[in-house]
């Protein structure tokens, strides 16, 4: 019996204990699949679906002609482990000191900002800050060589000597040519945020846009098949060509660092446009930066060119002697009395001599001799407000031009809007009571320069698909208005050429031998807190050449240089700014100078300018189709258009050609022709040569190229001449002299890392979000004495001694 009971009660318990499992697992299954069931898919979803943001290319900036200003690169941002991963873990920095003392000479940091993460107790993996994030190639080569360095007999060190210490591969902005054109570029901070230039302006058309992959993974993390089930590529930026010109920019660049070298200026402004078509050639400003490192400081985020409003001066004077001469005021015979000007109740208006003038002298001789008087006559007396205000509302002057840069101001005509009495709007005539921006000028004498157009300046030329090279946007010679007739602005070029060639003329300093130059200059005296400031000045010249079909309109502005005569200004500073731009330029562009000008007296220019007008016209053709010719026959084709040819190969039948058909080219020009079989071509000289004539040529070939440095061709690893199999690596070394090669240092500052990464180093402030209004700014016109007008004087626009100064 009691064994029964025994038997009876254990097999109770038995069934108590399955009915109790599996009410306790049906619960636990009903609590899965009603309460936890989303927590629990999504978590599956985390284990087997791998979704990634897929980063587009930002796109390259370049010259108009294909010269690389600016790229996205391969980098490398280097990591420390500080403390072993488990017990055998030998992969950690050990020594502190000694990784900080090795990499501080690789890195360009100093040893206590990279011994101070490296000492972090609390932290496992650490970054380095900005000093080890995005490195370059070369900086990784080194570290690499550093942690197993070769013995002297050659063999590699097996252990590492740098433990801890490893790369991840990510991205970085390349600016090739380091502060080349720094305010036009911008550039971008170490969060790949853009700042200033085109990299702001445009970063939307640069930058692309992100894809998206999603796929379903095994749990190894092995796609499945079909497990694709989310794509969208990332669409890479576009590639912009600018209208900038690499080798005019190089010659602004070069002559902005022999004047601030010379003279310390507060601040250096250039700007070359072609007036034909409102392209902007080059642009340039000082002081500059390094958009590679800006991390080490900025002390001028501002384009001058688009953004600072200034006081024009006597420069100014050409748009009120344009509208005196369209409306039929204008008499270069006409006799006037210079000094002064008197407005009943006003303070004098004075010429810039003290108020002194010349005389009885006739109106073209005012004009060559920045007189304010006769800008007076012409502009208050004769033309009156309303007309003198229209016209300076169809030159352009209190609006945008809308080119394509960030920050531009619009200026102000406020004392024609608003005038609080007569002579506030009488100094407005010779360019004083007026602020504009340099890009407002270069469009409004580039008018007078074509014909009388009002061109939109544009400083892009095209955008491109990185990938297909197919042109997505174009911009076109844009026509705003036209401000006067072709004959006035031909007569105003004439006596503006008669500024700069008279005996009377302020700008004889200008003078370029064999090209006919015209233009204005023109001395501010500046202000501070609206009082003048005595013994500082902004000179300015703005001129174009040749004066008959300008090919170039050139724009500078010298802000308070380290000097004392101000006098000097123009001839000393400006100048030799102006002419070093200019007569090379127009070299560079084949134009030919015209021997007639050239004064007999002096022999040795004259034979010079006859040695250079020798050489055979330039003409513009267009670059017949060569590809599918015979070789023979393309070179004779091009022969007779007057080409210099490059064949590549020895093959029988040409195949490719550079430029591409029915291409405008001139005659002289570099062409290059490939040929139907390329072995045995022999290595041409390259000297001189731009990187891009390199890639074009080496491509051919399926050659490597390794450069080194910015500019042309210098030299090259594989001596002219050389029979060529293709394959082969090509060093070439580039020279530029516009400024030396930047540091080995980070470009874009340090990464945010985790919560337990300190940063090493403090990063530079950003730019303001608006540029300061006006860095290069002046209240008072100084024409040629200084005189400023609430001291009596109202010519105070303009500073221009007849002989010597502007």
């Amino acid at each position: 019996m009691d064994t029964k009971r025994r038997v009876n009660w254990r097999i109770l318990m038995f069934a108590l204990c399955v009915i109790l499992g599996f009410s306790g697992l049906s619960m636990r299954m009903w609590w899965l699949q009603s309460v936890e069931a989303a927590k629990i898919m999504d978590y599956a979803r985390s284990q087997w679906d791998w979704e990634k943001t897929l980063k587009p290319k930002r796109g390259a900036i370049m010259d108009r002609n294909g010269e690389i200003l600016a790229y996205e690169g391969k980098a490398y941002t280097v990591n420390a482990r500080l403390k072993p991963m488990h017990e055998k873990d030998q992969d950690y920095v050990k020594d502190p000191y000694y990784t900080a003392t090795t990499l501080s000479r690789i890195l360009g940091a100093p040893v206590d900002s990279l011994l101070k993460p490296l000492t972090n107790p609390k932290s496992k993996v650490v970054l380095l800050g900005r000093w080890g994030n995005k490195i370059t190639e070369e900086q990784k080569k080194q570290i690499e060589q550093a942690q197993y360095p070769k013995l002297p007999s050659g063999e590699e060190v097996k252990t590492n000597q740098l433990p801890g210490i490893y790369l991840t591969e990510t991205t970085r902005r390349f600016y090739p040519n380091n502060s080349f054109a720094a305010h036009v570029l911008g550039y971008l901070d170490f969060d790949d945020n853009p700042k200033m230039g085109l990299e702001l302006q445009l970063d939307e058309q640069l930058r692309g846009e992100k894809g998206e992959m999603a796929v379903m993974t095994d749990g190894a993390g092995y796609q499945l098949p079909d497990g694709e089930h989310k794509y969208k590529p990332a669409q890479d930026g576009s590639n912009v060509y600018l209208t900038i010109d690499r080798q005019i920019q190089d010659y602004v660049e070069q002559a902005l660092d022999i004047a601030e070298r010379d003279f310390k200026p507060k601040g250096l402004m250039v700007v070359v446009s072609d007036p034909q078509t409102g392209e902007i050639l080059a642009m340039g400003n000082r002081p500059q930066f390094n958009p590679n490192t800006y991390y080490n400081g900025i002390t001028n985020f501002t384009n001058h060119a688009v953004t600072s409003m200034f006081e024009p001066g006597s420069t100014f004077k050409i748009i009120t002697l344009a509208a005196a001469i369209e409306e039929g005021m204008f008499n270069p015979n006409e006799p006037y009395q210079s000094g002064t000007y008197t407005i009943k109740g006003q303070t004098p208006i004075r010429d810039h001599n003290n108020g002194r003038g010349w005389g009885k002298i006739n109106f073209l001789e005012g004009v060559q001799r920045s007189s304010n008087v006769v800008f007076v006559i012409m502009g208050y007396e004769r033309l009156k407000l309303e007309k003198l205000k229209g016209y300076f509302e169809k030159f352009g002057i209190g609006s945008i031009t809308g080119i394509e840069l960030p920050y531009e101001k619009k200026g102000n005509i406020a004392n024609l809007e608003n005038p609080r009495s007569p002579r506030d709007w009488a100094v407005t005539t010779f360019g004083q009571g007026v602020t504009v921006t340099a890009i407002q000028q270069i469009a409004a004498v580039g008018a007078i320069a074509n014909g009388g157009e009002l061109l939109k300046p544009r400083i892009i030329k095209e955008m491109r698909d990185p990938h297909t090279g197919a042109v997505e946007h174009r911009s076109e010679r844009e026509v705003v208005r036209r401000v006067v007739s072709a004959a006035t602005a031909n007569q105003t070029r004439d006596i503006l050429e008669t500024v700069v060639t008279g005996e009377a003329g302020t700008g004889k300093s200008y003078k370029i031998e064999g090209y006919h130059v015209a233009g204005k200059t023109g001395t501010a005296q500046k202000y501070e807190n609206g009082k003048l400031m005595d013994g500082h000045y902004i000179a300015s010249f703005i001129g174009f050449a040749p004066k008959d079909n300008p090919r170039l309109l050139v724009y500078v502005v010298v802000d308070d240089p380290d000097m004392r005569d101000y006098t000097q200004y123009g001839g000393k500073i400006v100048a030799p700014i102006f002419k070093s731009i200019m007569e090379r330029s127009l070299q560079y562009l084949q134009q030919q100078p015209d021997l007639k000008s050239v004064e007999g007296k002096d022999k040795n220019k004259k034979q010079a300018v006859a040695q250079q007008a020798s050489l055979t016209p330039v003409k513009e053709l267009t670059l017949p189709k060569f590809v599918d010719m015979a070789t023979a026959t393309a070179q004779m084709r091009a022969k007779q258009d007057e080409l210099q040819v490059t064949v590549i190969g020895t093959g029988t039948k040409i195949v490719e050609q550079y430029p591409a058909p029915y291409s405008k080219v001139v005659s002289g020009q570099q062409i290059v022709l490939v040929t139907d079989r390329v072995q045995g071509t022999k290595m041409p000289d390259l000297t001189g040569k731009s990187l891009r004539d390199v890639m074009e040529f080496t491509s051919i070939l399926h050659m490597q190229v390794k450069p080194t440095g910015v500019g042309f061709v210098a030299q090259q690893s594989i001596p002219p001449g050389t029979q060529l199999q293709g394959g082969e690596t090509l060093m070439v070394t580039l020279k530029s002299e516009s400024e030396p090669l930047a540091p080995t240092a980070p470009i874009d500052g340090q990464t945010e890392g985790p919560a337990d990464t300190p940063a090493a180093g403090a990063d530079t402030q950003p730019p303001p979000e608006t540029p300061p209004e006006a860095p290069v700014q002046s209240s008072g016109e100084v024409d040629e004495a200084g005189i400023p007008p609430d001291a009596g004087t109202s010519e105070t626009a303009n500073t221009e001694q007849s002989s010597t100064t502007p």
